[in-house]
């Protein structure tokens, strides 16, 4: 639990002033985390961990290429000198290699960066495409829509989205066929 209250509180210093709705954001993501519990065992922490800091690369004080998960991955690893799968997560998630190349950053974050565990990177996906922006749950496919509309279809968020759209769906059902075998109910 240790971790968990370390990542929450350092997300907290990053986002909650600057950017309250990201703030926001980031508790609902941690809360899904948490409800994954039953399916991730040993790795329930990390990803809780990973899951509360997986947007501090926006935080003001970290933008250095404007890529959030490079960002927010190289702050940990240099500054924090943090769990090095939290990283590895921070760096990788929801689908950050196909966004970083709509930005030409791929070969940065490739090099940089391995990434985690399928299962992890799955389980964060699920939990950062089914909280909104303010922190509530929703379902992946209006999720993709409202970063759509909020971004716009020809902007590099509103590119890389909808190319991730279908790895995005296909992880949201790998998490949820794992929770359903373990009889965990859906909220969405």
């Amino acid at each position: 639990m240790e971790l968990v209250i370390w990542a929450h509180d350092l997300a907290e210093s990053l986002l909650a002033e600057p950017l309250p709705r990201r703030w926001g954001h980031s508790c609902g993501v941690q809360a899904r985390a948490r409800g994954l519990a039953p399916v991730l065992g040993d790795d329930a922490e990390l990803l809780e961990a990973a899951a509360v800091l997986h947007d501090i690369g926006y935080s003001p004080r970290l933008r250095d290429t404007g890529f959030h998960p490079l960002d927010g991955a190289r702050f940990l690893r240099v500054v924090e000198h943090a769990d090095e799968r939290v990283v590895r997560l921070v760096a990788h998630h929801t689908c950050a290699l196909l966004e970083a190349e709509e930005r030409g950053l791929r070969e940065e974050l490739e090099s940089e960066f391995a990434l985690e565990q399928p299962h992890l990177v799955d389980a964060l996906l699920y939990c950062d495409m089914t909280t909104t922006p303010d922190g509530d749950p929703t379902n992946p496919t209006d999720r993709v829509a409202e970063i759509v509309g909020r971004y716009g279809a020809d902007s590099v968020v509103g590119r890389f989205i909808r190319r991730a759209e279908p790895e995005i769906l296909a992880a949201s059902e790998r998490v949820s066929g794992r929770l359903a075998a373990v009889g965990v109910p859906q909220p969405m």
